[in-house]
């Protein structure tokens, strides 16, 4: 039985999300269908890549993953298909593909979308949703269309690295308002080379250790761990860090705003000073 995940910025407040499970099961009746999330927020491709990242390293390998993130930033005539790591993904050509394999996937294919068909959300996952059928059954990707590397490509958003300091960007809130910062425990461990650090936010607020649990400073208190998924995290003990010290993740309308790009730096922005 084949796994299809769906993850979109889609919510949970209308049919789509339904109706997009019932044309999966039209097209693979023995598909198995879970979610990962369909609370992405707008346009917000990095929170989008660190979900579908973190999410998808635990799947067994031939697991077809849909991610339905900003699918009409362009007029669609065609989604992207890709394996890459022994499991598929299948999304817009946008350049969120690239930002979650972490460059060019292993092999890429471009489904065109039928000429005379509605371009919207129903005719995209008809095409995912066939070519899943046809790999399921044994084909090979660059048999269902020819293969490519003429795609759409963005970059992750890395950390800005210096000698005595690394300054990341906040990229999700979970649902307990822990904020996650694009640093990775990795990136953090080469830069720190065993040196003393302060992790500074929200002007004044810092953190001078690392937690391994929420436990291990008092109800109330800020603190700093690496999460299940190896980012950065700014929590407080049974409290709300990210409602408590203003602190927010990326916005689309935060751009186009007269001081969208001060806003942006100044709530997103978590710096570590090594010393």
């Amino acid at each position: 039985m084949s796994i299809i995940t769906l993850t979109s910025d889609i919510g949970m407040q209308d049919y789509l999300v339904g109706a997009i499970k019932g044309q999966l099961w039209h097209y693979c009746p023995e598909c198995h269908v879970t979610d990962i999330t369909h609370h992405i927020s707008p346009f917000n491709l990095p929170q989008a890549t660190y979900i579908c990242k973190s999410a998808f390293a635990w799947f067994p390998l031939g697991t077809f993953h849909f991610v339905l993130i900003n699918l009409f930033d362009r007029r669609p005539d065609h989604v992207l298909v890709a394996e890459h790591n022994g499991q598929y993904i299948g999304c817009a050509d946008n350049g969120l593909l690239t930002m979650i394999a972490g460059g060019m996937p292993e092999k890429v294919v471009k489904i065109p979308l039928p000429a005379h068909a509605p371009k919207n959300t129903f005719t995209i996952i008809q095409q995912l949703a066939m070519a899943a059928r046809e790999l399921s059954r044994g084909k090979a990707l660059g048999e269902i269309a020819p293969l490519t590397q003429s795609i759409h490509i963005k970059h992750n958003l890395q950390p800005l690295v210096g000698d005595d300091f690394i300054e990341g960007q906040i990229i999700h809130i979970d649902s307990f308002e822990n904020v996650v910062v694009n640093i990775t425990r990795d990136q953090f461990n080469a830069q720190r080379r065993n040196r003393r650090f302060q992790i500074f936010f929200r002007r004044n607020e810092v953190i001078n250790q690392i937690s391994e649990t929420y436990a291990d400073v008092p109800e109330g208190q800020k603190l700093a761990l690496f999460n299940a998924a190896g980012y950065l995290e700014i929590a407080i003990n049974k409290g709300n860090a990210a409602g408590l010290f203003g602190l927010q993740g990326f916005r689309r309308d935060q751009l186009t705003q007269p001081t969208g790009f001060q806003q942006l730096s100044f709530y997103q922005t978590v710096r570590i000073i090594f010393q």
